[in-house]
Protein backbone atom coordinates (compact mmCIF):
# COMPACT_ATOMS: atom_id res chain seq x y z
CA UNK A 1 0.00 0.00 0.00
CA UNK A 2 1.37 3.40 -1.07
CA UNK A 3 -0.36 6.71 -1.80
CA UNK A 4 1.82 7.34 -4.89
CA UNK A 5 0.48 5.57 -8.03
CA UNK A 6 3.91 5.55 -9.72
CA UNK A 7 5.49 3.79 -6.75
CA UNK A 8 2.68 1.23 -6.63
CA UNK A 9 2.98 0.56 -10.36
CA UNK A 10 6.75 0.09 -10.16
CA UNK A 11 6.42 -2.24 -7.20
CA UNK A 12 3.69 -4.21 -8.94
CA UNK A 13 5.87 -4.71 -12.04
CA UNK A 14 8.83 -5.73 -9.88
CA UNK A 15 6.84 -8.34 -7.95
CA UNK A 16 4.86 -9.72 -10.89
CA UNK A 17 8.01 -10.51 -12.86
CA UNK A 18 8.86 -13.13 -10.21
CA UNK A 19 7.42 -16.51 -11.27
CA UNK A 20 6.08 -17.38 -7.82
CA UNK A 21 4.85 -13.94 -6.72
CA UNK A 22 1.78 -11.98 -7.80
CA UNK A 23 0.16 -8.72 -6.66
CA UNK A 24 -3.51 -9.42 -5.88
CA UNK A 25 -4.51 -5.89 -4.85
CA UNK A 26 -3.37 -2.36 -4.15
CA UNK A 27 -4.63 0.68 -2.25
CA UNK A 28 -3.87 4.36 -1.89
CA UNK A 29 -5.21 4.95 1.64
CA UNK A 30 -5.74 2.97 4.87
CA UNK A 31 -9.50 2.49 4.38
CA UNK A 32 -8.97 1.00 0.92
CA UNK A 33 -6.08 -1.10 2.22
CA UNK A 34 -8.14 -2.67 5.02
CA UNK A 35 -11.01 -3.34 2.60
CA UNK A 36 -8.66 -4.91 0.03
CA UNK A 37 -7.07 -7.14 2.67
CA UNK A 38 -10.50 -8.27 3.82
CA UNK A 39 -11.61 -9.01 0.26
CA UNK A 40 -8.43 -10.48 -1.25
CA UNK A 41 -7.09 -12.35 1.79
CA UNK A 42 -3.43 -11.88 0.71
CA UNK A 43 -0.47 -13.88 2.01
CA UNK A 44 1.57 -10.72 2.49
CA UNK A 45 1.25 -6.92 2.65
CA UNK A 46 3.65 -4.10 1.79
CA UNK A 47 2.91 -0.66 3.20
CA UNK A 48 4.46 2.80 3.31
CA UNK A 49 4.70 4.90 6.48
CA UNK A 50 4.02 8.21 4.72
CA UNK A 51 0.32 8.27 3.94
CA UNK A 52 -1.81 11.24 2.95
CA UNK A 53 -4.46 10.98 5.67
CA UNK A 54 -3.09 8.62 8.29
CA UNK A 55 -0.05 7.11 9.93
CA UNK A 56 1.54 3.99 8.50
CA UNK A 57 2.27 2.86 12.06
CA UNK A 58 -1.45 3.11 12.89
CA UNK A 59 -2.29 1.15 9.75
CA UNK A 60 0.11 -1.64 10.76
CA UNK A 61 -1.58 -1.84 14.17
CA UNK A 62 -5.06 -1.91 12.58
CA UNK A 63 -4.05 -4.64 10.14
CA UNK A 64 -2.61 -6.75 12.95
CA UNK A 65 -5.82 -6.37 14.96
CA UNK A 66 -7.84 -7.72 12.05
CA UNK A 67 -5.31 -10.16 10.60
CA UNK A 68 -2.76 -11.00 13.31
CA UNK A 69 -1.00 -13.61 11.14
CA UNK A 70 -0.56 -11.44 8.04
CA UNK A 71 3.15 -10.70 7.41
CA UNK A 72 3.82 -7.01 6.74
CA UNK A 73 6.88 -5.44 5.10
CA UNK A 74 7.38 -1.68 5.37
CA UNK A 75 8.86 -0.01 2.28
CA UNK A 76 9.64 3.58 3.25
CA UNK A 77 11.71 6.66 2.51
CA UNK A 78 12.13 7.31 6.23
CA UNK A 79 15.43 6.62 7.98
CA UNK A 80 15.39 3.06 9.31
CA UNK A 81 17.46 4.04 12.36
CA UNK A 82 14.43 5.89 13.75
CA UNK A 83 11.48 4.07 12.21
CA UNK A 84 12.40 0.39 11.79
CA UNK A 85 12.06 -0.54 15.46
CA UNK A 86 8.78 1.38 15.74
CA UNK A 87 7.38 -0.45 12.72
CA UNK A 88 8.48 -3.83 14.09
CA UNK A 89 6.98 -3.05 17.50
CA UNK A 90 3.71 -2.15 15.76
CA UNK A 91 3.63 -5.58 14.11
CA UNK A 92 5.62 -5.39 10.87
CA UNK A 93 8.00 -8.23 10.06
CA UNK A 94 10.43 -6.23 7.96
CA UNK A 95 11.62 -2.75 7.04
CA UNK A 96 13.39 -1.70 3.86
CA UNK A 97 14.10 1.76 2.49
CA UNK A 98 12.89 2.80 -0.97
CA UNK A 99 16.37 3.63 -2.22
CA UNK A 100 17.49 0.01 -1.91
CA UNK A 101 18.11 -2.00 -5.09
CA UNK A 102 15.11 -3.91 -6.54
CA UNK A 103 16.72 -7.27 -5.84
CA UNK A 104 16.96 -6.37 -2.15
CA UNK A 105 13.25 -5.59 -2.08
CA UNK A 106 12.52 -9.07 -3.49
CA UNK A 107 14.90 -10.58 -0.93
CA UNK A 108 13.06 -8.74 1.87
CA UNK A 109 9.69 -9.98 0.57
CA UNK A 110 10.85 -13.59 0.42
CA UNK A 111 12.48 -13.44 3.85
CA UNK A 112 9.34 -12.08 5.50
CA UNK A 113 7.15 -14.60 3.63
CA UNK A 114 9.35 -17.37 5.03
CA UNK A 115 8.62 -16.19 8.58
CA UNK A 116 11.84 -14.29 9.23
CA UNK A 117 12.35 -10.63 10.13
CA UNK A 118 14.07 -8.43 7.54
CA UNK A 119 16.11 -5.31 8.27
CA UNK A 120 19.36 -4.10 6.72
CA UNK A 121 22.62 -5.52 8.05
CA UNK A 122 23.42 -2.14 9.61
CA UNK A 123 20.06 -1.94 11.38
CA UNK A 124 20.25 -5.57 12.46
CA UNK A 125 23.65 -4.94 14.08
CA UNK A 126 22.31 -1.86 15.86
CA UNK A 127 19.31 -3.74 17.25
CA UNK A 128 21.50 -6.63 18.37
CA UNK A 129 23.92 -4.32 20.19
CA UNK A 130 20.99 -2.50 21.77
CA UNK A 131 19.62 -5.80 23.08
CA UNK A 132 22.97 -7.04 24.39
CA UNK A 133 23.85 -3.73 26.04
CA UNK A 134 20.30 -2.96 27.20
CA UNK A 135 21.16 -2.13 30.85
CA UNK A 136 23.70 0.49 29.84
CA UNK A 137 22.17 1.74 26.60
CA UNK A 138 21.36 5.43 26.42
CA UNK A 139 19.12 6.95 23.77
CA UNK A 140 21.44 8.69 21.36
CA UNK A 141 18.81 10.80 19.65
CA UNK A 142 16.39 12.84 21.73
CA UNK A 143 13.71 12.30 19.10
CA UNK A 144 13.73 8.58 19.96
CA UNK A 145 12.18 9.55 23.30
CA UNK A 146 8.93 10.47 21.54
CA UNK A 147 5.98 8.09 21.34
CA UNK A 148 4.69 7.12 17.89
CA UNK A 149 1.92 9.75 18.00
CA UNK A 150 4.25 12.43 19.40
CA UNK A 151 6.70 11.73 16.58
CA UNK A 152 3.86 12.07 14.08
CA UNK A 153 2.87 15.47 15.52
CA UNK A 154 6.53 16.53 15.53
CA UNK A 155 6.83 15.52 11.86
CA UNK A 156 3.79 17.55 10.88
CA UNK A 157 5.09 20.58 12.79
CA UNK A 158 8.29 20.25 10.78
CA UNK A 159 6.26 20.32 7.57
CA UNK A 160 4.78 23.67 8.58
CA UNK A 161 1.36 22.56 9.82
CA UNK A 162 -0.29 24.45 12.67
CA UNK A 163 -2.08 22.94 15.65
CA UNK A 164 -5.54 23.06 14.06
CA UNK A 165 -4.27 21.59 10.78
CA UNK A 166 -2.57 18.75 12.66
CA UNK A 167 -5.77 18.08 14.60
CA UNK A 168 -7.76 17.84 11.36
CA UNK A 169 -5.18 15.64 9.64
CA UNK A 170 -4.93 13.20 12.55
CA UNK A 171 -8.65 13.40 13.37
CA UNK A 172 -8.00 14.40 16.99
CA UNK A 173 -8.93 17.48 19.02
CA UNK A 174 -6.92 20.70 19.16
CA UNK A 175 -6.52 20.15 22.92
CA UNK A 176 -4.99 16.75 22.29
CA UNK A 177 -2.49 18.22 19.83
CA UNK A 178 -1.60 20.91 22.38
CA UNK A 179 -1.01 18.18 24.97
CA UNK A 180 1.28 16.32 22.54
CA UNK A 181 3.14 19.55 21.84
CA UNK A 182 3.67 20.10 25.57
CA UNK A 183 4.96 16.54 25.98
CA UNK A 184 7.33 16.94 23.06
CA UNK A 185 8.71 20.21 24.44
CA UNK A 186 9.36 18.56 27.79
CA UNK A 187 10.99 15.44 26.33
CA UNK A 188 13.21 17.46 23.98
CA UNK A 189 13.98 20.05 26.67
CA UNK A 190 12.67 22.96 24.59
CA UNK A 191 11.60 26.19 26.27
CA UNK A 192 9.01 27.68 23.91
CA UNK A 193 6.60 26.87 21.09
CA UNK A 194 8.73 28.77 18.58
CA UNK A 195 11.77 26.75 19.62
CA UNK A 196 9.71 23.57 19.19
CA UNK A 197 8.65 24.53 15.66
CA UNK A 198 12.19 25.56 14.71
CA UNK A 199 13.56 22.28 16.05
CA UNK A 200 10.89 20.33 14.15
CA UNK A 201 11.66 22.13 10.87
CA UNK A 202 15.40 21.50 11.22
CA UNK A 203 14.75 17.84 11.93
CA UNK A 204 12.33 17.52 8.99
CA UNK A 205 14.90 19.06 6.65
CA UNK A 206 17.63 16.71 7.88
CA UNK A 207 15.31 13.76 7.21
CA UNK A 208 14.97 14.79 3.58
CA UNK A 209 18.73 14.89 2.98
CA UNK A 210 20.18 11.86 1.15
Amino acid sequence: MDDHPVVRQGLKLLINQEPDLMVCGEAEDPRMALAAIQEQQPDFAIIDLSLAHSSGIDLIKNIKLRCPNLPILVLSMHDESLYAERALRAGARGYIMKQEAPEKVITAIRQVLQGSIYVSDKMGAKMLHSYIDRPKTTITSSVELLSDRELEVFQLLGKGLGTRQIAEKLNISVKTVEAYRANIKEKLNLKSSSELVQHAIHWALSEELP
